[in-house]
């Protein structure tokens, strides 16, 4: 690239960071959206791997990414909808629903993806950075800064959504409902319905991460494709305090993080690879034993989460 290896290995991470957290951003965002309103999906691996082999097998079917893209994301909120209508049935843990919502949509996935495993989909495009920013085509930078499509779409429904929960009445009614349901309910304000739609609308955006995943990195559906990813997202917002634009910023680290293996091995430093490849889950944990004090957890927490009682 630059003839440095410090500046090879920086690149690398920086366009991996955008590459690999991609899926973070719009699984964070999908989740941040659904705690919002005081309910947890730790479903969400469920949803990201079900909404994957789906968004896959619609491009696939279709012959259009964008089509695979859309099925994606209504298939997370199809699962996520189902999270949402149990969690809301009495005396149903939400946390306990979760687990069994991931259960069933990693299931399903593994089922139904099986004839999937084999063909090739119309991938995600990628935005030609480098040719706007007048970098040699045939130079490896150039490759590098390939962006995925969806990547400018998740940063600005990470704005929109930082907008809309502060500034419109929707979002008013999202946050009342996750900090006090009773106050919500005492206004006349269905808190089940809030929920669910937030639930749903949340599971819609996680689809999303699940379309990036098997259509643009790695591109392809195969059983192993999430790598946890579903559940990293829940820490992911703990840390970005539930704020979706943070929760851009949390997504690039964990993608910069996850991306820092390859970028060593491409400057030759093949050693100790996948000790490298474990530091986005050893991140995860740094970031539940940060957060762990209560003093920390409650910062910017909805009232109404398991977290913060």
């Amino acid at each position: 690239m630059s003839g440095s290896p410090i500046v090879d290995v920086l690149i690398a991470v920086l366009a991996g960071a955008i590459r690999v957290g991609t899926p973070f951003l719009f699984v964070s965002l999908g989740e941040c959206l659904t705690e919002k309103a005081g309910r947890i999906n730790l479903g969400l691996e469920g949803v990201l791997v079900f909404s994957a082999m789906a968004g896959f097998g619609g491009a696939y079917l279709s012959g259009l990414w964008w089509v695979g893209v859309l099925v994606a994301g209504a298939s997370g909120a199809l699962i996520a909808l189902v999270h949402g209508l149990v969690s809301s049935l009495p005396r149903v843990n939400d946390i306990a629903a979760g687990i069994a919502i991931m259960m069933l949509g990693t299931g399903l996935a593994f089922y139904l993806g099986k004839p999937l495993i084999q063909p090739q989909a119309p991938q995600v495009p990628a935005l030609p950075l480098g040719t706007w920013l007048g970098v040699d085509p045939g130079s490896p930078l150039h490759s590098a800064l390939g962006i995925n499509a969806l990547f400018p779409l998740g940063v600005l429904l990470a704005i929109a959504l930082a907008w809309g929960l502060k500034n419109t009445g929707w979002g008013l009614k999202v946050r009342m409902v996750g900090d006090s349901a009773d106050a919500a309910r005492a206004l006349g304000t269905s808190v089940i319905s809030v929920r669910v739609a937030a639930t749903t609308a949340g599971g819609f955006i996680a689809g999303l991460g699940g379309a990036s995943l098997s259509l643009y990195y790695p591109g392809s559906w195969n059983e192993g494709l999430s790598s946890g990813q579903g559940l990293i997202a829940v820490a992911l917002v703990i840390f970005a305090r539930w704020h979706p634009v943070r929760c851009l910023w949390a997504a690039l680290l964990f993608g910069g993080a996850g991306a820092l293996g390859p970028a060593l091995q491409s400057v030759g430093v093949s050693g100790h690879y996948y000790l490298f490849n474990a530091v986005p889950y050893v991140l995860t944990l740094a970031i539940l034993v940060w957060t762990c004090s209560p003093r920390r957890s409650l910062q910017g927490a909805p009232m109404e989460l398991n977290v913060s009682r």
